[in-house]
Parts: structure tokens; C-alpha cells; sequence
């Protein structure tokens, strides 16, 4: 039943209608004569409070507000992948298409197209008793990905019927499925609200790890597979190139990038880029594997608030098909700041800088929505999602709120550190401050892949870089010169961690991904040059010679080296370190 209201006060993207009995939390409404899109966030008797999506202005007292009878859903299905949407789900190539650069005011286009016909396979079979979860068939959506067509969660029964292999729109009835209820049809399209998180078998414990390709990262803090990761930073300290590096090398099925509330430029950049790169795995576009959201800082803040929901949303769309889906939301803090914004229109009581009281609640109720589980249906399938969210504390103050409650649910903190991106270190991740809780769990799978002094290796190398800011210290008192020869050499050493192996070039055409096992040689490879160094100086060899020997500028080179002539380069480097320091 269509509910119609009046709407009564208006404050900026907040307005109050009356008349609204027999609406429901979190119903989407029609606002306006434009037709402006709605969301009903507080109910008081007949008196409903409604966050707006678009731009009010020009919106009068007296305008008729209109229910629609189900809460802000995103459309799932074939047409999906390779789109760009806006924080609702409205496609923006087609709305430019209809309307110009700009967003016109209550413009309306379909999610996902629905008179497009898709190249259906039925891989169920009619008489199988099915559930959600279970998959129907499949269409080949993108080069890249097969989307699995399922039966809806909350269905279970007999297959009654099943259309044959041939093509069919996404809003055809494919299948008719016996249940309690009665005989339901299934089409491809599904919809679902995008509060409610998808529904899942059993969740799974995080001992994989996501492969980003990305030295610091995966040798010092790994995020697992399911994991959710912090990348707080301040103004140009490379959180969205970061972001880009993982989308484009991450060790997933499926990347879903949103950026939530940044600035145009910095959007417009992913949306050119993207369309252009190749998928390293399949050398097909990138795009066949991605859906981009984009709600930048000049669009409307309730949309901004509704825009990681969707993301996420999509993602267990995806997760539930059993891929793995890596997860970038750029950044939560322009999220939490539309929640501010509209928090204070409804006048209600401020928390820390202004923040909602809920704050933390919300923010934990996402990144809860990562993980890596079993999924349902009579077949389960593991799969996963992981979220890495930016964040943009003002003037890099790592104490604000948002920062403080993301560290309180994210298990791994990359803190982008300003002084470290001034001096073209990148990517920017300070060493002293960054931080993961998966190493113990994700120990195992790199023993058991790459080498079973993994972590002994990786917890060297982390020691000494922890002693070189100890002696930094003492070196600005006195000079590097009045320091013991074994501490020069380690000096030599953790310049080496930091420039040669932390240092990652994110535009060379190899250094850009480096593979796990080239990781571990590489480290393994510094190491062996402190301990030779070091045993070299316990002969009476001077410092002066160990630091002007010609390996040095080998061990610079290694991370240029491509993959298939790596290995034979540093047997042959680790060669030369033995004999040169024996011989220095």
C-alpha cells in the first residue's frame, strides 16, 4: 500500500514530512515533485524524519512525500561487473549519458539493464531438492568472471522447473522452485537491502593470507584473506595510490572500489585508469573483474552515508558465488563525517569532535561484514571478503575518533607516515608505528609455501629496523662516526631494508608486483649481508671497506630483476657477498 505525506520542515538533506503512519525504519520514499529519492531514518506517530539522497534546494513545505513500501535495496545480477555506480546504485555512465557531466536532480536509470539478454547454462537439474545458495546455472558476465545464478537465501524446495541453455533477460523467470509456501518463480535479479548483511554458513578462521604483491605489506603486515586492514594517513601520503596498487594486484577474484566522499580529481583519476588497465592474471581489462562506486565530495552527503553499504553489499553478492572479494573504501572518515552532518540536522546529542555516539557501533557493523566463511547451500564454498579502509585524520592527528575506533576492530594498522612520502619513500608505510595481528595465523601458509625460516627471517629484519631508530638517535648527538663498527655496519644494513626492499616503485613495469618467494630471497639476501659484514668486522676488517664494496649496488638492483632470471641473479649476489667480505 502507497503511503502519501506532506512534507513539513526542511534542513538541508534532512526534511520531516507528516502523515506518514503505517511507514516502515529505513523505508525508501519519493520526495517532491522531482521525485527525489529517500530514506526514512526516524518515525515519531505520524511524523517521519527522511534523509534525502540529492540536493533539496527548491523543495517547499506542502510537497507530497510518497512510501515505496521497502527499504534502500541494491539490484544484484548480471550487468553488475565493470559498472560504475554513485552511493545508491545508479549507474553513472548511463545518467551522464542522459543528463550531462552533472547529476540532474531525481534523474532515474536502472541499476543493471534490464532488457539485455544473457547467455544462460542451467547446471541444476529439474526434481533436485535445492536451497539458498545452490546454484541454478551460470552466465558468462565479464571475460574474467562467471557469474553463478542461485537460488535466493531465504528459498528452499523442490525444482519444478528450469529454463533450457539459451538467452534471457535478467527479470525472466528462469526457474520455478517448489516451496512450503507455494510455487516460487527465480529470475536472474535479486534484490537486497543493503543494511542487512548476507546470510553465510559459518565463518572460518583467518590463516590465508591476501597476496598483495606489495613488500611491506606482505613480508611486515600481512592482512589475511577475510581480514579487515586500516590505512590511516594525512593529505598526499599516497593512501589512494595504495589502494590502487592492492585493487590492481591484491590476490582476489573480485575488487570492489569505493570512493566515498574524496575529491573529484582524485575520483576522476580511478575512473579514467581503471577502464584502461590490464588484469596481470588474465591480460583482459581490469575492469571485467571491478565495480567501482563513486560518491565524491561535492555529491550529496546521505548518499555518502548509503555508499559503503552498497559496496559491501555487492561484495557478499559476490562472496556468495565463492570468490574472493577485496573490498576498498576510500575513505571512512568522509563516511563518518556525512554521518556527523546529518546527525546534527536531527539534533541529536553529540559524542568525541562531534561525532555521533554511534560511531563505533556503525563502524564495527561494516567492517564485521568482512571475512572468510563457508557459504550456504547443499555444496558450501569458502570464500572471502576483505575490507581495507583509508582513513583521513585531519592534519594527520592518528588520536581523532574515527582512526581510534577503526583501530579498535581492524587487525591491521598501515600508518602512512607525511615525512616519509616528502621523501619520495614509497609506499609510505612507517615500520615503527604499522602493525598486524594475523602473523601468528597466517604463519603456517608461508612455511608451508615459501620457507620455513619465514618469520624468523621477517622477525630479524624487523629487529633491526627497531635498532637502527635507537641508534638514528644516538647518531644526530654525536655523529655515525663515533659509534662502534658493528653498529655502522647495522646502519648499512637497515638502509638497505628501507631503500632496496621497502621501497616499492608502483610505475616500474617489475617492481610494481614482487611475488612472495622473491620477497622472502630478497630479505633473506640483506640478512646475509649484515651477518657477513658483521662476522668481517669481528676479523678487524675496516667499516670504510665493507661499505664501498661493488655487491651493495647489486643488492640495489635486485627488486629490477624480473622474476624468470631471479633466481640465478641472487645466488649470484649472496656469492659475491661471501667472497667480497671475506676478501674486504
Amino acid at each position: 500500500m502507497i503511503i502519501e505525506g506532506k512534507i513539513i520542515k526542511i534542513a538541508g538533506p534532512v526534511i520531516i514530512a507528516d502523515g506518514m503512519r503505517g511507514t516502515q525504519m529505513h523505508e525508501m520514499v519519493k520526495v517532491g515533485d522531482d521525485q527525489l529519492i529517500g530514506e526514512i531514518i526516524e518515525l515519531e506517530g505520524d511524523t517521519a524524519t527522511i534523509q534525502v539522497y540529492e540536493e533539496t534546494a527548491g523543495i517547499q513545505p506542502g510537497e507530497i512525500v510518497e512510501s515505496t513500501g521497502g527499504p534502500l535495496s541494491v539490484e544484484l545480477g548480471p550487468g553488475v561487473m565493470g559498472s560504475i555506480f554513485d552511493g545508491i546504485q545508479r549507474p553513472l555512465e548511463l545518467i551522464r549519458a542522459q543528463s550531462g557531466d552533472f547529476i540532474a536532480r531525481g534523474v532515474d536509470a536502472p541499476s543493471v539493464d534490464k532488457e539485455k539478454k544473457w547467455a544462460f547454462k542451467p547446471v541444476a537439474k529439474v526434481g533436485q531438492v535445492v536451497k539458498g545458495g545452490d546454484v541454478l546455472g551460470e552466465v558468462q558476465e565479464t571475460s574474467s568472471v562467471v557469474q553463478k545464478i542461485l537460488v535466493p537465501p531465504t528459498m528452499e524446495g523442490t525444482l519444478k522447473s528450469l529454463v533450457s541453455e539459451g538467452e534471457y533477460t535478467i527479470v525472466e523467470d528462469i526457474a520455478e522452485i517448489e516451496t512450503e509456501k507455494g510455487d516460487e518463480k527465480v529470475q536472474m535479479l535479486q534484490k537486497w537491502p543493503v543494511r542487512k548483511a548476507r546470510p553465510y554458513a559459518q565463518k572460518l578462521d583467518l590463516d590465508v593470507p591476501l597476496v598483495t604483491g606489495q613488500r611491506a605489506q606482505d613480508t611486515f603486515f600481512s592482512v589475511a584473506k577475510g581480514g579487515a586492514a586500516a590505512i590511516p594517513g594525512p593529505f598526499g601520503s599516497g593512501k589512494t595510490v595504495t589502494q590502487q596498487q592492492l585493487a590492481k594486484w591484491a590476490d582476489a577474484d573480485i575488487v570492489i572500489y569505493i570512493g566515498c566522499g574524496e575529491r573529484g580529481n582524485e575520483m576522476t583519476e580511478v575512473l579514467t585508469e581503471f577502464p584502461y588497465l590490464e588484469d596481470p592474471k588474465t591480460g583482459n581489462p581490469l575492469m571485467d573483474r571491478t565495480v567501482l562506486i563513486a560518491n565524491t565530495s561535492n555529491m550529496p552527503v546521505a548518499a555518502r552515508e548509503a555508499c559503503v553499504y552498497t559496496g559491501i553489499t555487492i561484495a557478499e553478492f559476490y562472496r556468495d558465488q565463492g570468490y574472493d572479494v577485496a573490498l576498498m573504501a576510500d575513505s571512512t572518515s568522509r563516511w563518518a563525517e556525512a554521518m556527523r552532518e546529518i546527525s546534527g540536522r536531527l539534533e541529536e546529542m553529540p559524542g568525541e569532535e562531534g561525532y555521533p555516539a554511534y560511531l563505533a557501533s556503525r563502524l564495527a557493523q561494516f567492517y564485521e561484514r568482512a571475512g572468510r566463511v563457508d557459504t550456504i547451500g547443499t555444496d558450501p564454498k569458502v570464500a572471502s571478503i576483505t575490507v581495507v579502509g583509508a582513513v583521513s585524520p585531519p592534519g594527520g592527528d592518528l588520536s581523532e575518533p574515527v582512526t581510534q575506533n577503526t583501530l579498535r576492530i581492524c587487525k591491521v594498522f598501515w600508518a602512512l607516515d607525511a615525512s616519509l612520502a616528502d621523501k619520495r619513500h614509497f609506499p609510505s608505510i612507517d615500520w615503527l608505528q604499522s602493525y598486524s595481528l594475523y602473523i601468528d595465523s597466517i604463519e603456517g601458509w608461508w612455511h608451508e609455501n615459501i620457507a620455513e625460516d619465514w618469520r624468523a627471517v621477517r622477525d630479524e629484519a624487523m629487529v633491526l629496523l627497531q635498532k637502527e631508530s635507537e641508534l638514528q638517535e644516538i647518531v644526530q648527538l654525536v655523529g655515525p662516526d663515533a659509534l662502534p663498527e658493528t653498529d655502522q655496519a647495522t646502519l648499512e644494513t637497515t638502509r638497505m631494508l628501507r631503500e632496496d626492499f621497502l621501497q616499492q616503485n608502483a610505475f616500474d613495469d617489475i617492481d610494481t608486483y614482487c611475488a612472495p618467494l622473491k620477497q622472502y630471497k630478497m630479505l633473506k639476501t640483506i640478512l646475509l649481508f649484515q651477518k657477513e659484514a658483521q662476522a668481517a668486522i669481528a676479523k678487524g676488517t675496516p667499516i670504510q671497506n665493507l661499505t664501498s664494496l661493488p655487491v651493495k649496488e647489486e643488492i640495489g638492483k635486485m627488486k629490477f630483476v624480473p622474476q624468470d632470471e631471479f633466481d640465478a641473479k641472487v645466488e649470484s649476489i649472496q656469492a659475491d657477498i661471501i667472497k667480497q667480505c671475506s676478501e674486504a
